[in-house]
């Protein structure tokens, strides 16, 4: 007598990590948790810049790599979006952004979705494709 479940297989239950997206404020380059599940939860990233293409990139390396940027944290354990706030990888990527003058307790930014490349673990950002915005400031308000 045949399995009554002969032929079936199993759901795969692997969800999609989502649009990688990048955002860039004046004092910080964020990725989503979606670049860092693409990445494979890296610590530590090499930010490039194509300024012919006008494209970031991010990869994987090691902690001992030269311009190496602290990134994630083990799977798991990366709540949330990833803030790089290197000041020169900060400078080097706001450049080829401009932030719109925010109201008082808001935010300007930039965001720019990610083009996955699995093989070679790199996400790509066409900067062209940037979109502007302001949201609300967050943390403690500075007293006057």
């Amino acid at each position: 007598m045949a399995s009554l479940l002969q032929g079936f297989e199993e759901v795969r239950l692997v969800k999609p990590a989502g649009k990688t997206v990048m955002t860039v404020t004046a004092t910080a380059v964020k990725f989503n948790k979606a670049t860092a599940i693409e990445l494979g939860y890296p610590a530590y990233v090499k930010i490039l810049i194509n300024d012919k293409t006008r494209q970031i990139a991010v990869t994987p390396t090691t902690a001992k790599a030269d311009n190496a940027v602290k990134f994630s944290k083990p799977e798991g354990k990366q709540a949330a979006s990833i803030s790089v706030k290197d000041a020169a990888a900060v400078t080097a990527v706001l450049k080829y952004f401009e932030l719109a003058d925010a109201p008082e307790g808001e935010v300007s930014y930039q965001a720019v979705n990610g083009t996955v490349h699995k093989d070679e673990k790199v996400v790509i950002f066409d900067i062209d494709g940037a979109t502007a915005g302001t949201m609300k400031r967050r943390g403690r308000k500075k007293s006057e």
